[in-house]
């Protein structure tokens, strides 16, 4: 069905608003395209006509269908290999949504994207449309076809399960790069107590392989502890460059907000080491290392400028 060229205008003027919702309420940059199709999918094959705020019932149907995702999400989750981590997104990439304050900045770092996992899909939909998009809770109970005192009460239990009294530090890409060039110099070079004292006591690191690469099952906390094991995951050694099949680049970027190494091997990243910093220091450490949630991001570096590596180490 060919779809008039004023309702395709309307929808592509919504479609980064839709990506950037459907990202924080999936986690998951691939299955937010999805999600975006499928909405315009029913676009096409509605009466248009009798639609009055484009922008606003295209939000409704996107997100009742990622809600209809979120619990199927939820079943295969429980049969994932190891820890479950999104997927990550270079700076400037158009599903991360607006970043004009603080609350929409917080609403994609992994941290908190880990943290609604933790949400009924509902709560989640409603803390995602209210905090990040500031929607009135009147819409959001439109929306979801609840009540206003509903989407309130959503609200309310959304916010204290996910209040951490610490907000993150937010970097540009000179920060970054110098954050993540102290952290591997004291990670390669094997200094021990320099890397601790970049730590927050209770850091906490997260890695997600998927069961296809080596990655630790369960969550390491504890700056000493968390510090080992970097130490040894980050030295240069020749067996690992083997089980790469090749030398390894290590690059600086800006990832979800927050500090991030590449590692990247013929072209490829192979991993990504997001550092978020709460009063200067590092608090979570999240490592992606499945290759299936690192194809966008491969693709969004290479037709960037990455420049010189940090190290050409391995």
């Amino acid at each position: 069905m060919t779809v008039p060229v004023e309702d395709l205008d309307h929808f592509e003027a919504a479609r980064y608003h839709l990506g950037a919702v459907a990202y924080r309420l999936l986690g998951s940059a691939a299955d937010a395209e999805d999600a975006v199709q499928e909405t315009y999918l029913r676009w096409s094959a509605t009466d248009r006509s009798v639609i009055e705020v484009p922008q606003a019932w295209l939000t409704r149907v996107l997100t009742n269908y990622c809600l209809n995702q979120l619990t199927s999400a939820r079943a295969r989750r429980e049969d994932y290999v190891g820890q479950w981590l999104p997927e990550p997104l270079l700076e400037g990439d158009p599903l991360l949504g607006p970043a004009e304050t603080v609350e929409q900045r917080d609403t994609v770092s992994f941290a908190v994207l880990g943290l609604l996992e933790t949400l009924a899909p509902q709560e989640r939909a409603v803390f995602v449309l209210k905090e990040a998009f500031a929607y009135p809770h009147a819409e959001i109970a439109e929306i979801l076809g609840t009540t206003v005192a509903g989407c309130q009460q959503a609200f309310a239990r959304a916010k204290r399960r996910l209040e951490r009294g610490e907000r993150r530090t937010v970097v540009d890409q000179e920060t970054s790069r110098a954050v993540v060039g102290a952290f591997l110099e004291a990670a390669e070079g094997g200094d021990l107590d320099q890397l601790i004292g970049m730590l927050s006591e209770n850091v906490v690191s997260i890695a997600d392989g998927g069961g296809k690469v080596p990655a630790a099952r369960r969550p390491l906390s504890g700056a000493e502890t968390v510090a080992k094991v970097l130490r040894g995951a980050l030295r240069p050694t020749e067996a690992k460059r083997n089980f790469l099949g090749g030398p390894l680049d290590v690059y600086a970027d800006v990832v979800n907000g927050a500090p991030a190494l590449l590692a990247v091997t013929d072209g490829r990243l192979v991993g990504v080491i997001v550092l978020e910093l709460v009063d200067g220091r590092i608090r979570d450490i999240r490592v992606q290392g499945n290759p299936d949630k690192l194809e966008r991001a491969t693709e969004r570096w290479r037709a960037g400028s990455p420049g010189e590596p940090l190290s050409s180490a391995w």
